[in-house]
């Protein structure tokens, strides 16, 4: 998820690299001097800020005011509702970064306590600028009114509540079906022809669409007429139900309205048979789900949508895992489907245009109930066939191309976590926030999270008499975990503490360094961040990496080494536009790291799956690839066959996780949706796992993330409730504030307080068996 929005950032509206202009002076003529950008005032009034220099924060702010202010509020005159795509929202660039000087302005007052200046300006950008949005350099876009009224509200309640918006949930509408199919498992083979299976030039020949039109039942291709004679879709028209954007029904609670609006929608057929799926999968029609996404299978492999990110989104093999865990999840169905898979060649990288589908449909094949998994070999019989590392922890292949973690010679499964106790009112970006490996203050000499944490159980917001001081290390150990992962900047380690979650507790670390990313460990300023190419840049990250090395290489709670976080999605450096210097780079690190350590295996943090064919050609030397995977509740999709066929690696994904927060949820129903999420993740996890019924190349995962931080969408005083960019979640936001499987509460004994979600249970039982 992450994706992502880490560490020490300062807040920006969007940086420009700009050349300055060389103005040339005749004799007696001096040219006008070039009018800076909004943009470049903006980014200047940042940095400013950032380093508290009032006066030449004020500077730009207000030179941004004057010059584009007029621009600003005609841009804002012209709209009628929140710009929503990159392009709309950089069309009124004027009317953000005049906002965003008002807004800098207004912090700005905050700092220096003068109050009732701060909330006239929050006042004039909520009153003026509505519709005003800010680009964070974490990755999305912020709405500036809504924010300035969080400070208001922050300022005149002087607390951290939480303003009360977590609604009760909707009750959703039931989808009848007119027109349902004759068939439950659609046998393809008897309307038409498979051709060139698992090539280039596959394809499906409808011979008798007439008779498959009546197999699959109205809105699944080809059947795209009958919905329009269900009574119905006459009714929703009629009531006016179905007006408006298709895309705003994803979410919507009135369930017929959204399948009618969708199976009828302007979308190219792949898009559209996957979102009507979608929405019959929540309307609980199983059957009809499975045939709607195996119709974009079918008849679509190809097809690609665009995620939040711009990156590509390929509907054929999304489907597939959808009807693999519907069928995992569904057991009563009696079905698997087999032999399916859709691999797009040349599919690594942001260009769809050179794109090449290699399509096997697969078949659905009938199964029993009890059907035996597959039984597993004794791994003493088998010959090993590549193996990495010569100590304690090692990374083994044997003859059967499973992959194997081996921690004194047993296999160890990564059940693991993202810990980072944020006391609540602390932020990164503004500079506050502490070492929580350090963090003691209620001043009795023990570390804060780990030893002092209780949980609320009866969620009162106080500790009863029945409610004792656990801490974190205790209630992660009972939970089951076995691994946390951890960076070595930008706070200092400490290293008692570790030894003692790993004497005590029997938790070990993964130890990483960020290689760039986020500009942390290579010298370079965030904009334009981290160069791969900058022999300078490259000496301060070698450098960095093998002090951190060095240092903890004979610490017995080390699992193994971990290079960067996503860093090919390209903030504050450039490993997106040049992956292959980056991927070159981090092998050149990871050998540097075995002179030092033979005892401990590399790995890598990267983003999904982007890039993974350069991965697999520059970086020979890194032993395990983990990525940052945020692809839903029904696991990972084609990573793990990707990783095998690309570059033949071990695979842990180093972050997933779902929000416990969901607009139009109770938080009751959130937290249950939030687990299902986390249990089909880890399920598909499992799946891969060494000699089980995938691809045996998984190592385990890492949960993001243990406990909720409050700084993640800007107000660090307040739990925010808001979206900061769409995503496969389950009211298909992302709410980053809302990640822990744990809670604080309403904060205000942060940070001691817990309150255990329904996913800490879930994994508690998964985990202990």
């Amino acid at each position: 998820m992450s994706r992502l929005r880490k560490l020490f950032i300062v807040h920006s509206s969007w940086f420009i690299v700009f050349a300055m202009t060389v103005f040339a002076f005749a004799e007696d003529v001096a040219l006008p001097v070039q009018q800076p950008s909004s943009g470049e005032l903006i980014s200047k009034a940042w940095a400013e800020h950032g380093k508290n220099d009032v006066e030449a924060t004020f500077k730009y702010t207000q030179q941004c005011i004057d010059l584009y202010k007029a621009d600003a509020d005609r841009q804002q005159a012209s709209l009628k509702a929140l710009p929503k795509t990159k392009d709309e929202i950089e069309a009124v660039s004027a009317l953000n970064d005049v906002a965003t000087a008002y807004f800098i302005q207004a912090e700005s007052f905050m700092r220096q306590e003068k109050i009732e200046d701060a909330k006239k300006l929050f006042q004039l950008i909520i009153d003026k600028y509505p519709y005003a949005q800010a680009w964070d350099q974490r990755g999305w876009f912020w709405q500036i009114a809504q924010t300035a009224r969080q400070s208001i509200q922050k300022i005149e309640t002087g607390s951290i509540e939480l303003e009360k918006k977590h609604k009760v949930s909707q009750i959703p509408t039931k989808i009848v079906l007119y027109d349902p199919g004759k068939e439950d498992i659609v046998d393809y083979e008897k309307y038409g022809e498979f051709v060139s299976v698992g090539t280039r030039d596959y394809k499906y020949i409808i011979k008798d669409q007439e008779g498959l039109a009546q197999a699959v039942g109205e809105g699944i291709f080809p059947n795209t007429t009958s919905v329009r004679w269900d009574p119905a879709f006459k009714k929703a028209l009629k009531e006016k139900r179905l007006e408006g954007s298709h895309w705003d029904f994803l979410q919507s609670p009135d369930l017929e309205a959204a399948f009618l609006k969708w199976a009828t929608a302007p979308e190219p057929q792949g898009v559209k048979l996957y979102y009507t799926a979608f929405i019959l999968e929540k309307a609980g029609l199983i059957n009809q789900a499975i045939k709607c996404y195996y119709a974009a299978v079918v008849h679509f492999p190809g097809a690609y949508g665009w995620t939040y990110w711009r990156t590509p989104w390929y509907i054929g093999s999304a489907a597939i895992s959808k009807i693999n865990y519907l069928l995992r999840t569904n057991p009563q169905l009696g079905y698997k489907l087999t032999e399916a898979d859709i691999k797009i060649v040349n599919g690594y990288d942001n260009d769809v245009a050179n794109d090449v589908a290699l399509a096997n449909p697969g078949r659905f094949v009938k199964v029993g109930l009890l059907e035996k998994l597959k039984s597993k070999p004794d791994t003493g019989l088998l010959s090993i066939k590549r193996r990495s590392g010569k100590g304690m922890v090692r990374v083994v292949q044997y003859e059967t191309g499973d992959w194997q973690l081996l921690v004194n010679d047993k296999p160890y499964i990564i059940r693991g976590i993202t810990y980072t106790p944020t006391k609540v009112g602390e932020s990164p970006d503004k500079g506050t926030m502490t070492n929580w490996m350090e963090d003691d203050f209620n001043e009795n000499c023990k570390i804060d999270g780990p030893y002092d944490a209780f949980v609320d159980k009866n969620k009162n917001n106080i500790q009863d008499a029945d409610e004792p001081v656990i801490g974190d290390f205790k209630l992660m150990q009972e939970m089951g975990i076995n691994t946390i992962r951890l960076y070595h900047q930008p706070f200092k380690v400490n290293t008692e503490l570790l030894r003692d979650l790993y004497n005590t507790y029997g938790i070990r670390v993964i130890m990483g360094d960020f290689l760039g990313k986020y500009a942390i460990g290579s010298g370079a300023t965030w904009d334009p961040g981290t160069d791969y190419n900058n022999e300078e840049h490259k000496k301060n990250m070698m450098d960095s990496v093998l002090k951190m090395v060095k240092e903890f290489k004979d610490e017995p709670y080390v699992l193994f080494w971990l290079l960067g976080n996503e860093n090919v999605y390209g903030y504050a450096c450039n490993a997106n536009t040049e992956p292959d210097a980056f991927f070159k780079f981090a092998n050149e690190v990871a050998k540097q790291i075995k002179l030092i350590d033979p005892e401990h295996p590399v790995a890598i943090a990267s983003g999904d799956v982007l890039f993974l064919d350069k991965f697999g050609k520059n970086a020979p030397d890194i032993d395990i690839f983990g990525t940052n995977a945020y692809r839903g509740n029904s696991g990972f999709g084609r990573i793990y066959k990707d990783v095998k066929e690309e570059a033949d690696k071990p695979v842990f994904i180093t972050e997933f996780g779902c929000p416990a927060y969901a607009e139009g949820k109770s938080l009751d129903d959130a937290e249950e949706a939030q687990a299902e999420y986390l249990r089909g993740a880890w399920d598909d996890i499992e799946i891969n796992i060494a000699f089980g019924t995938g691809e045996g190349n998984s190592i385990g995962g890492v949960v993001f993330e243990y406990l909720d931080e409050w700084w993640k969408a800007y107000e660090p005083f307040i739990h925010d409730t808001k979206s900061l960019f769409t995503g496969p979640f389950p009211d298909g936001f992302m709410h980053e504030e809302w990640l822990g499987i744990a809670s604080q509460g309403d904060g205000k004994q942060s940070p001691f307080l817990r309150q255990l979600r329904k996913s800490y249970f879930m994994y508690k039982k998964s985990w202990n068996k």
